[in-house]
């Protein structure tokens, strides 16, 4: 049998740490993308820096030939003092050697200082890009994606782009100009000597060839094991209530373990193939270097070469195959980087599937008139509708709830209203506009929305109020959470309006982080206001105290409540009731209640019971 190649024992070793079918997947490979595709798309970014950047590439230059005369003035150290023994003229080379020393010292600070100024700016204004950029995709790229990964792709991945771009270029510069003053040093001690020497330059292109697909491979696939590993711990370490309750702990160690082995067989694949490939290079510098002394010692015997030229000669070879043997790594670097690079490029040329038109229609202040038409949407990769054939209309001051079993298609309505999708069909006006005429911005300034999770940033109490209208005064912000029914327990708090609630709010009661939500779309003062089941997870007395907040809340907007509690939907002007994505009924409280149907069985078995439970 033949002996397998080691891509093929690469890929049986990753194997091993496969996931399961637990839903434990490896985040999707990237497309593979060229190299020179991945620099016309990234160079850009370095655009603005590139005075900087060419001071970088000229103090690698001057840093070269100092290094060049260093080994010059050596040579003649060597010649005209320990030869012949004579010190006359020791006092002006080591002068000369001092000099150069400083010169080069001054030179380093500039090339360090300028080479990480560019690369630090260059990554600030990448991930800036990229942050940003995501925040124009649809709703649907992150229900589709794993934070964690997306994580991952901002911080390593984006590194690696700097690598590819900017260090690659320098070190390119670097090696290239290294080789032709080294090369040319050479030519000059000795012509004959020197292209004997360069003999062995070739071999390190063949060899770095051999490696680089291997090298490659194995990268994708570490890039591809970081994003795994960055998605399971952000998804385990934020759902550690679920965990610890469920007693899962194991599970996710054992979860996080699997992926870590991934990437430890990854990087142990790509360490091997680096590994094998330093031995070789060193074994051509060697060959080359007893070439080199062999011949080199003929020329010495036969008066055509100096001692301290010999010596010259072989620091000179010794620094020509470093850069010759850096370009030819360089090529395995820059592979290695491309996998992050492809990575970004996933993200960037992800387009969001809720688009502007070309002339979008402006509209500074809307009166609120809202009107669903005949709407029906049906989420990708699924076989029916979410919702199908739906129609209803609010005016200002009016409240319309959506109620229906779980699964009816009642949240949907709620991402429809402020685009995070579009209708499959129909359409939905406000003001008489088709949201799909509108400026996204302008839209979205006249919704303020609450969302079934509340969502509380990790800041102070103050800067989440003010997160519905930057720039509110103090007093706004106090009068917002006035009517909200939450500044009573915000001054009781030993910061008041500076305390710190801790990430997703963890540590405010479910209650006062919806009133801190209410708060924040009472400040936002938008004419429709859309309530995604408001009382989601509270007690029955929490609940009751938040509705009269929430009616201070509708006075004189466009609401649509979507609720399961049917206590907040009793006053509306129309309940529309879904079933399967369509409108089962429609009509006000009493009209449903005295005809048979889903809302009055509903009632029956919530409705009548939180009304007895009222204190």
């Amino acid at each position: 049998m033949a002996e397998p190649t080691p891509t093929s024992r690469t890929r049986r070793l990753w194997a091993r740490f496969a996931p399961t079918a637990e839903g434990d997947g490896l985040v999707a490979a990237a497309p593979v993308v060229a190299l020179r595709e991945i620099f016309r798309r990234f160079w850009p970014v370095a655009r603005p820096y590139r005075g900087w950047f060419a001071l970088a590439l000229f103090a690698i230059v001057v840093a070269t030939a100092i290094e060049t005369a260093q080994v010059l003035v050596f040579k003649e150290v060597v010649d005209q003092v320990l030869v012949p023994k004579d010190l006359g003229p020791l006092g002006w080379l080591a002068l000369a050697y001092v000099g150069l020393a400083l010169l080069d010292g001054l030179v380093s600070f500039g090339d360090d200082y300028a080479s990480t100024w560019v690369g630090e700016h260059f990554l600030l204004d990448l991930r800036r890009k990229v942050f940003a950029h995501m925040h124009t995709l649809s709703l649907d790229f992150f229900e589709r994606s794993r934070l964690g990964d997306l994580m991952s792709r901002l911080t390593g991945d984006i590194a690696a782009i700097e690598s590819f771009v900017l260090t690659g270029v320098a070190d390119s510069v670097s090696y290239v100009t290294r080789i032709v003053f080294f090369a040319g040093a050479l030519l000059l001690l000795d012509w004959r000597l020197a292209l004997v020497s360069f003999v062995a330059a070739p071999l390190f292109w063949v060899t770095a060839k051999r490696f680089s697909k291997r090298i490659k491979q194995a990268s994708r696939e570490k890039r591809r094991r970081s994003g795994s590993i960055s998605a399971v711990a952000e998804e385990s370490l934020s759902n550690v209530a679920l965990v610890q309750a469920s007693n899962r702990q194991e599970r996710e160690v054992a979860r996080f373990e699997r992926e870590n082995r991934g990437a430890m067989a990854a990087e142990l694949a790509s360490t091997r193939i680096s590994a094998a490939f330093g031995p070789v290079v060193t074994l051509i510098e060697l060959a080359g270097a007893l070439v080199v002394i062999g011949f080199g010692a003929g020329r010495i015997s036969s008066g055509a070469l100096t001692l301290g030229g010999l010596l010259a000669f072989l620091t000179f070879l010794s620094q020509l195959y470093s850069p010759i043997r850096g370009l030819a790594k360089l090529s395995n670097r820059l592979f290695s980087a491309s996998a992050g690079a492809e990575r970004v490029l996933e993200v960037l040329d992800a387009r969001p599937s809720v688009v502007e038109r070309a002339d979008p229609v402006a509209l500074e202040r809307a009166r609120g008139a809202l009107a669903l038409e005949d709407v029906s949407y049906r989420y990708p990769d699924t076989v029916r509708d979410a919702v199908s054939g739906v129609s209803f209309a609010v005016a200002p001051g009016e409240m319309v709830a959506i109620v229906g079993a779980s699964g009816a298609g009642k949240s949907t309505i709620a991402k429809l209203l402020v685009r995070f999708y579009d209708p499959g069909a129909g359409r939905i006006t406000l003001d008489g506009h088709d949201l799909r005429d509108l400026r996204l911005t302008d839209l979205r300034e006249q919704v303020a929305l609450l969302l079934q999770e509340t969502l509380v940033f990790h800041g102070t109490i103050r800067e989440n109020i003010e997160y519905g209208r930057p720039g509110a005064s103090d007093a706004e912000i106090r009068a917002a959470a006035c009517a909200a029914d939450a500044d009573a327990f915000i001054r009781a708090l030993p910061d008041g309006y500076e305390t710190v609630v801790g990430q997703r709010g963890r540590k405010l009661s479910g209650g006062q982080r919806q009133r801190i939500a209410i708060a924040r779309a009472m400040i936002r003062d938008a004419p429709v206001l859309v309530l995604d089941e408001p009382s989601t997870g509270l007690d029955a007395e929490s609940a009751e105290r938040i509705l009269e907040p929430l009616r201070r809340l509708m006075e004189g907007r466009a609401t649509v409540v979507i609720s399961h509690n049917l206590l907040t939907v009793r006053d509306a002007t129309e309940i529309v009731v879904l079933e399967n994505g369509r409108v089962a009924e429609r009509g006000a409280h009493d009209q449903l209640l005295a005809t048979p149907g889903t809302y009055a069985r509903l009632w029956a078995l919530h409705g009548a019971e939180a009304v007895s439970a009222q204190p």
